[in-house]
Parts: C-alpha cells; sequence; structure tokens
C-alpha cells in the first residue's frame, strides 16, 4: 500500500502500532487512541498520533481506508466492566465506520476475533457454525454484522480479520500491558528471569499463534484487495503452552519448570484449543504466513541473548 491516507484506531496498543508503524513508511498514517492499553511511545515519528476516542465525534475519518482495532480485546478486559466493553466495541465501532462513511471512505478493515469457533483442534473456516459465550465474542459478533449492514446498504468494502492468537516479545509493543500481553510474551519474560511460568490446568492447552508481522501483512493485503466478510488470520498449526515453554528454554538456554495453577476462567467459556483454515484469506490475496513458530519464538528471546552479550563481564 502506498501513498494512501490512513486511520488507524487504537493505533497505539500491540498490533495497531505495528501496523502503523508498518504503514508510515509509504502513507499517511494517523492513530487515534484513547491510552487505555496503548502508549505513544509504540509508534514512531512518522506517525501522526491523537489521544481521541472512538465514541467521539469529529474523528479524522477523512481518509481512504480505516484500520479498526480499538477495541477491549479479551474477555477479561471485557468483564472488567461488560456494558463499557459493549459500547467501545459495538458503539464505537458503528460511529467510527459512519463517520468514515460519511467522508466518503470505503475500505475499512477491523479487528474480530477467533474465539467465536470455540475449542477446536481442526482448522476451522469461516463458514462453520460460531457460538457467542461471553459479552467479548458478542461484541465481535456484532461488529460483524454490522459490518454485513454497512456492505450490503452502502457498498462499503468491509473485512473483518478473525485473528488467531497474535504475539511478539516484550521488545515489541506489549511489556506495559502486564497480564493482558500475549502468553508467549509473558512466558518469554518468565523464562529469562528465572521465574516459572503460570500455566493454566496441565498447559495442554493448544493455539494457532501467529506473529504479529503476518497479522500486520493479512491486514494491508486484506485493505490492498478491498475484501468484504470476514476472514482467518492464523497459520493452520497449533502448539500447546507444554511446547511453548520448552521451546523458550531451549532458545534461551535456561532450564525453567513451569508452574501449573487453577485456571481463573469458567471452563465453559474458557477457550481450550484453535487452529485457523486461514484457505479464504490465501485465496483471495496469496497471503502467507512468513514467520513459522520456533523462528516467531527466536525473535521474542533474541532481546534477551542481546543483553546478555552487551552485558560486561563480572
Amino acid at each position: 500500500m502506498r501513498n494512501k491516507r490512513v486511520l488507524v484506531t487504537g493505533g497505539t496498543g500491540f498490533i495497531g502500532s505495528n501496523l502503523a508503524n508498518r504503514l508510515a513508511a509509504d502513507n499517511e498514517v494517523t492513530v487515534v487512541d484513547n491510552g487505555y492499553l496503548g502508549t505513544e511511545e509504540n509508534v514512531g515519528p512518522g506517525v501522526r498520533c491523537l489521544r481521541r476516542d472512538v465514541l467521539e465525534a469529529d474523528l479524522p475519518t477523512d481518509v481512504d481506508v480505516v484500520f479498526h482495532l480499538a477495541a477491549r480485546s479479551s474477555y477479561a478486559m471485557h468483564e472488567e466492566d461488560p456494558t463499557a466493553g459493549a459500547r467501545i466495541n459495538v458503539d464505537g465501532f458503528v460511529n467510527t465506520v459512519e463517520q468514515a462513511r460519511e467522508q466518503g471512505c470505503d475500505t475499512v478493515v477491523y479487528a474480530s476475533t477467533s474465539s467465536i469457533y470455540g475449542s477446536r483442534t481442526e482448522p476451522c473456516p469461516e463458514d462453520m457454525p460460531v457460538t457467542v459465550n461471553t459479552g467479548y465474542e458478542a461484541s465481535k459478533l456484532s461488529r460483524e454484522r454490522y459490518a454485513e449492514y454497512f456492505s450490503n446498504h452502502y457498498g462499503l468494502s468491509m473485512a473483518g480479520m478473525r485473528f488467531f492468537s497474535v504475539y511478539q516479545g516484550y521488545g515489541g509493543a506489549e511489556e506495559h500491558k502486564g497480564e493482558y500481553a500475549n502468553v508467549i510474551a509473558q512466558f518469554a519474560d518468565d523464562v529469562a528471569h528465572g521465574r516459572p511460568p503460570k500455566l493454566y490446568g496441565d498447559g495442554a492447552q493448544t493455539r494457532d499463534f501467529t506473529h504479529v508481522d503476518d497479522v500486520v501483512a493479512a491486514m494491508i493485503a486484506a485493505a490492498e484487495h478491498e475484501l468484504d466478510g470476514v476472514y482467518n488470520v492464523g497459520t493452520g498449526e497449533a502448539h500447546s503452552f507444554n511446547t511453548v515453554v520448552d521451546l523458550l528454554n531451549r532458545a534461551l538456554d535456561a532450564d525453567v519448570d513451569p508452574e501449573y495453577v487453577e485456571n481463573p476462567i469458567p471452563e465453559h467459556v474458557y477457550v481450550s484449543d484453535t487452529c485457523a483454515d486461514a484457505s479464504k484469506l490465501r485465496e483471495a490475496t496469496e497471503w502467507e504466513p512468513a514467520v513459522d513458530f520456533e523462528s516467531g519464538i527466536d525473535r521474542v528471546c533474541e532481546p534477551y541473548l542481546s543483553s546478555e552479550r552487551s552485558s560486561p563481564s563480572s
């Protein structure tokens, strides 16, 4: 994508800042973020950064493309205040898209979620039946229905991206999020500092871990192709939490055993296993994940190894 005016909501957060920084090299990029989890330190000097909320009027939506990532982006975050979560995730989405439509923008790429598939070890296609067990999932499915409305009624290109377990290390844009950071970043920091990572249950749950660089590439491809509908963004491979800890120990030359703890999330809403069928996105754009899992783990661990190499010997 080149020479476009772009708005990224939630643009100082984890995925949003990675996207904004990638786009800023060749486009005019504005991000809006209310600072709930994002920090302006995540974005580079080529990005115009505004402390705004997606529920406000007069957002800077006079652009060519909107990437809407602003959200309470997990079950735990949404449950802190379900009413506020619904307002931000649903009303904030409708408010942003409606302002963009009125300003003449007809291309929107937005964050949905893979959580609506529930627990599945087989790859999930977009057309399989989905269910809603949490307010977070309800809010994201509501986005998809409103996107369908904007597409059918107004002819907008509305690409909903069902992300699968996006990760990067604390060397990226996640450290400030603490308990809300992706689990690989949290586990890596624990292992690097000799702390036992806390794994829910027996650690056998699996995730389709997808590196943020691949997620950013998928969103850009969706915008370039003006996709409409919903698309999975994942690798099609799943790895257990136990495997993650083993690979982190290997990459960091460590030997830290995990601590198995009781899962604080109710069993009937906890998603134990995820795996994406991303063939629809691949066929529409030729997108392919470029970061294999072991290479991604190496990227997460590299800042800790670099720090060790640069430390003066005792």
